[in-house]
């Protein structure tokens, strides 16, 4: 591989591990002062919009309706069930402790291929990764089910709603694989953003956020994380994510899903005054690991046989 090339990858790794790892903190800094659907909402359509231009530059623009209604469908799971349930939890957790469930969902993935038929059944080695990855999920949730509120935030209120939206995140991600797509993928992820997007604004319409937005109670720092999660988060991070798919092992880029919590952990900690205690510690080991023993058996085994199980989509 060549040394320009060898940096530009590098640098494309380094792009998506921290962008995507920051971007739990960025909800967390933009919810703040900005309603949780509606911020998410605009977040996607803005950035929609400019993935969109980005393809038509390129010159695609070819799209049917048969895309858009899959891009719905898509956009409905992913960033409406799957991103807004991210943003609304956390308004009741930590985004280090919401990073490191939504880590499960490589197991999630895997358990619904498997129900599902996509994928032979889950080999033992498998079978242990995905118990440790509930159990170190169990160990963060224990606590939070015998207290009711932690300084007012409900933390078991935070956490039901990742695991249910994780799901959903996990379902949408198993039906793009076999969904008709637009040629591009840039007009692809232009068209679930703007997609989900909309689905999300509305949410927030019909839940009332519209009545909570007031221009000057919006702080500098919810703002400017709101442009950070629109240009860096979604634009920059897809970009690299869809780069890197191009230039290098999938497997390699696969590995985002284990390190994304660690830098959303420690980001947490730095910058937002995010307490790490040991119980974290543990689970956090657990959660990343079995998840890193999941994609890398799973790995494993598709290169052994032909490929008929999931994915691993972007989690922000």
């Amino acid at each position: 591989m060549a040394a320009p090339q060898r940096s530009r990858i590098i640098i494309a790794f380094a792009a998506l591990y921290l962008i995507w790892g920051s971007t739990y903190l960025g909800i967390r800094f933009a919810i703040e002062t900005i309603p949780p659907f509606l911020m998410a909402g605009t977040r996607f359509l803005l950035a929609g919009v400019i993935m969109f231009a980005i393809a038509r530059l390129q010159g695609i623009s070819k799209s049917t309706w048969a895309n858009w209604r899959t891009s719905l469908i898509i956009g409905a799971c992913l960033l409406l069930g799957g991103n807004g349930g991210v943003t609304m939890s956390e308004k009741y957790i930590d985004s280090g402790l919401a990073a490191l469930i939504v880590a499960i969902v490589p197991i999630y993935i895997v358990l619904l291929a498997w129900a599902s038929g996509m994928a032979a059944r889950p080999i033992p080695i498998v079978w242990l990764g995905l118990i440790g990855g509930f159990v170190g999920v169990g160990i963060l949730l224990g606590p939070a089910l015998r207290f009711s509120s932690n300084g007012g935030r409900h933390p078991a209120i935070g956490m039901s709603i990742l695991l249910v939206s994780s799901f959903i995140w996990s379902a949408g991600s198993l039906y793009s694989r076999t969904a008709k797509h637009a040629p591009s993928p840039f007009l692809t992820a232009a068209q679930q953003m703007i997609c989900g997007g909309l689905l999300l604004l509305l949410t927030g319409m019909v839940t009332g956020e519209t009545r909570r937005v007031h221009p000057s109670s919006l702080s500098i720092l919810s703002l400017a994380s709101f442009a950070y999660l629109v240009i860096i988060g979604a634009v920059v991070g897809y970009t690299a994510y869809i780069w890197l798919l191009r230039h290098c092992d999938p497997a390699k880029v696969a590995t985002y899903a284990y390190v994304n919590p660690i830098v959303a952990v420690l980001l947490g900690a730095s910058f937002a005054g995010e307490i790490l205690t040991m119980r974290t510690f543990v689970a956090a080991g657990l959660i990343i690991g079995s998840v890193a023993l999941v994609i890398t058996a799973q790995q494993l085994r598709e290169r052994a046989e032909p490929p008929i199980a999931a994915a691993i989509e972007p989690a922000d």
